[in-house]
């Protein structure tokens, strides 16, 4: 069965980029978000995120016919959700739980428009055990359909987990080039979603089943976390020891098995930061090195911080006649990875928030990729580099856009977490 209509739920970093890649194969796409601003400014052509090419890719599609926006699910022969999953509340030092909430709206609100022969995947990054959730709540929802839960590949609606592994910044590429792993509740259900994405991508579509798919996306981003941890640990250690962590990593790293990563301010996204929780949530028990990396990971603003308070006490030393009021602070990045626009779990930003708690100056920020300042930004100014480099006494550096690489090292004190300046 061809796919002539396809939902993609949730237009967000992920669902709209790949909204825009069926569209422009030439296949009608209809986009659902909750947000009638998403919603608006993309059925203009337009995009509200910031992703290299995915601005030409939606208008052309859009202005084609091919991409619609919508707030209520309609209609269509496969259903990719793409939906936040973000945790729980939970008391401080607690394993956060993953909030599957989205998920369960998500499915509830398709259930509706759903016939026999489609096709629903779960693309959001989810614990084990997620995908058969969906299934079950759609089954709850259509007690009229089947379901591969109980009929297997014989089911109206077939069910699978694909989650995406890409890149910000590099999405509309990796999308198409990357290897993708397809987690079926059947043989049919892998089948299916195989076609469905060869529609546009070029890797390698990998069956696996749904326990396995969920998995393998938790294991990718905690690995990474794993050795960024490392790094950060040995950032620590080095200044301590006053010793140069990044000439350190570069010495070792001249070792022809040794690839130790980038040390930085600490973790953020979501992934990386978030999805190691969905595995130490599930084997508290077991994940004992998986769990240390992310108290190790999430410490770090802490660690920044503190440098930044004996910064202000430097410079105060250095300059009696002033006061803490005098001195102005300048953070040089909010986004949670260079040149992207992107602010989820940004250590970067929760540094930022937290000098600006505890420091009774100035603090200005200076972040290219964004036009304003989240409102959980209160008492900081957005300004230019150019303005934050004459104007404060004290420079964080949190994240190495390429335009503070060429950014001569400004005069003051200056904290560099990522070892450009």
């Amino acid at each position: 069965m061809s796919f002539e209509i396809i939902s993609v739920i949730g237009l967000g970093y992920i669902g709209l980029p790949t909204a825009a890649m069926f569209a422009s194969c030439k296949k009608k796409v209809i986009g659902v978000d909750v947000n009638q601003h998403a919603v608006d400014t993309i059925n203009r052509g337009e995009i509200h995120i910031v992703e290299p090419d995915l601005d030409m890719l939606v208008h052309a599609a859009v202005t084609e016919g091919y991409l619609k926006a919508v707030l209520v699910p309609e209609p269509a022969d496969a259903f990719l959700i793409a939906v936040p999953t973000p945790f729980k509340p939970c008391e401080e030092d607690a394993i956060p739980e993953p909030d599957l909430s989205y998920i369960e709206s998500a499915c509830k609100n398709i259930a509706s428009v759903l016939k026999k022969g489609d096709l629903v995947i779960l693309e959001s990054t989810s614990p084990v055990g997620a995908t058969e959730q969906v299934a079950k709540w759609l089954a709850d929802a259509r007690p009229d359909l089947s379901f591969p839960q109980v009929a297997g590949d014989d089911a109206d609606v077939n069910v699978a987990h694909c989650p995406e592994r890409v890149l910000p910044g590099h999405i509309v590429r990796e999308l198409v080039e990357n290897d993708r792993v397809i987690g079926g509740m059947s043989a049919r259900c892998s089948e299916r979603s195989v076609e469905l994405y060869k529609i546009f991508v070029q890797g390698d579509c990998v069956i696996t089943n749904a326990r396995t798919a969920e998995m393998a996306k938790l294991t990718e981003n905690s690995c990474r976390d794993v050795q960024i941890a490392f790094a950060n640990e040995l950032s620590i250690i080095c200044d301590k020891l006053d010793i140069d962590v990044w000439e350190l990593i570069a010495l070792a790293n001249r070792h022809p098995r040794i690839n130790i990563l980038q040390p930085g301010p600490g973790v953020g996204g979501h992934c990386i930061a978030v999805d190691p929780w969905f595995i130490v949530s599930k084997t508290p028990e077991e994940a004992k090195l998986i769990h240390t990396a992310r108290l190790v990971n999430d410490s770090k603003p802490e660690w920044v911080i503190d440098k930044v308070k004996l910064a202000i006490a430097d410079y105060l030393q250095l300059n009696p006649t002033q006061t803490t009021k005098d001195v102005t602070v300048a953070c040089y990045g909010l986004a949670f990875k260079p040149d992207i626009d992107d602010l989820r779990e940004s250590p970067a930003l929760s540094i930022t928030k937290k000098i600006a708690e505890i420091h009774s100056g100035f603090i200005i920020a200076v972040e290219p990729n964004i036009q304003t300042l989240p409102i959980s930004l209160t008492n900081v100014e957005l300004v230019s580099t150019k303005f934050a480099n004459a104007e404060a006494d004290i420079h964080v550096l949190l994240v190495d856009h390429v335009e503070f690489i060429s950014t001569v090292k400004p005069n003051g004190i200056v904290i560099d977490t990522k070892g450009i300046w």
